[in-house]
């Protein structure tokens, strides 16, 4: 019989609240196979998920690799422990013309081989069957493993597939994800997931000088995002008044520092009302002027709460890398503007002065203009 056999990591260092971790895994692995029809049993530091329909594997495994907090998995013949019935079943595996070695774990025993000399006999069996097969025992193409365990069956696996790996989905508590509609912050979004913050997501927008197509590209980021985290709530906020304000009274030298100040109060109050413990952003230490140390030492000082910066200390290319990796790049790079882009300054500060940031943000009416972007306030579902 085929199973699929699941392993956790991290969750091995846990202690009295490893039952915790290990609920919410098991729940999000079920969610994400919810449409699929197979039984779930807990074995000893591992799952197994069984009776599947095959012609679904393939997409049963992509399911699978995308849930935080699964190590790898295996897809594993489960047959009774017997000599000469695992000897038969290596003979059913492909590895015609591949270099090979084989890894016997005997969990049980009872079973009367010893590990090393059972690898060398399913060797030669694996040899007398297949042409072309070698073995190579510290780079090979293709481990067998050999699980002999304890309850009577054995497991028969070839190379393990790795998975997300990190922590399970909502076990960290809640941030507030600034989802801006470019590369960054959906990566940004994907790390703090991985260890077990759950995602909520503000989005600003500044029509009508964006266009729907630019609300509709940030929908599609989230659901793209939702691949790994289930589902989301984006909270959507106009700041079309502000920047037209900002516009208006202020140096155009600082409409970016006093942007982001802006959007980080609102933010703040969404996050607070919504039981998020912090924001998130995609910023990269030095990256554009709104992220260099001075501008984010200014941004930090209008909020209470953290800011989770997981990319703060990446290369633009690696984070290219992991957007690519997650599918959210494609959706990135469409050509629609976002807010920040809107009376853009020739020459934005990039070494803001806090005396000088307040004395411009005293020409504007900072209350007035925050209750206009919370009013309007809308929330979508993914």
């Amino acid at each position: 019989m085929k199973v699929i056999i699941l392993r956790y990591g991290e969750l091995f260092l846990k202690g009295n609240n490893r039952k915790f971790f290990e609920d919410t895994l098991v729940k999000n692995i079920k969610k994400s196979l919810a449409s699929y029809q197979f039984e779930f049993k807990r074995i000893t530091g591992r799952y197994e998920i069984s009776n599947f329909d095959e012609n679904q594997l393939k997409s049963i495994i992509d399911k699978l690799t995308k849930v935080f907090g699964l190590h790898s998995l295996s897809v594993a013949e489960k047959i009774e422990t017997d000599e000469m019935a695992i000897c038969e079943a290596v003979k059913t595996l492909d590895l015609e013309n591949k270099t090979f070695r084989v890894t016997t774990k005997r969990a049980s025993k009872i079973f009367p081989i010893h590990s090393m000399d059972f690898n060398r006999q399913l060797g030669g069996v694996i040899l007398d069957t297949f042409s072309g097969t070698k073995v190579d025992l510290h780079n090979p193409e293709v481990e067998v493993k050999v699980d002999i365990r304890e309850n009577g069956y054995t497991y028969i696996s070839t190379n393990d597939i790795m998975c997300a790996e990190g922590m399970p989905y909502g076990t960290a508590g809640k941030g507030m994800l600034l989802l801006s509609g470019g590369i960054d912050s959906p990566v940004a979004g994907y790390f703090l997931a991985k260890r077990g913050l759950t995602i909520e997501a503000i989005h600003f927008h500044s029509y009508p000088y964006t266009s729907e197509l630019a609300r509709e590209k940030v929908l599609s980021l989230a659901k793209k995002m939702c691949d790994y985290t289930g589902n989301m709530c984006i909270h959507i906020v106009s700041v079309t008044h502000i920047q037209e304000e900002i516009h208006k009274h202020c140096d155009p030298d600082y409409m970016i520092t006093l942007l982001r100040r802006m959007m980080m109060r609102i933010s703040e109050n969404i996050a607070t009302k919504n039981d998020a413990g912090a924001l998130i952003t995609g910023e990269s230490l030095g990256q554009v002027a709104s992220q260099t140390l001075q501008s984010i030492n200014t941004t930090n000082a209008v909020v209470d709460i953290p800011i989770f910066r997981p990319l703060i200390g990446f290369d633009k290319i690696d984070i290219m890398d992991v957007a690519r990796k997650i599918g959210t790049y494609d959706i990135s790079i469409l050509p629609y503007e976002d807010c920040c882009t809107v009376f853009l300054p020739k020459n934005p500060v990039t070494k803001p002065r806090l005396e000088r940031v307040l004395k411009e943000e005293s020409k504007i009416n900072i209350k007035e203009l925050l209750q206009r972007s919370l009013d309007s306030e809308e929330i979508v579902e993914i």
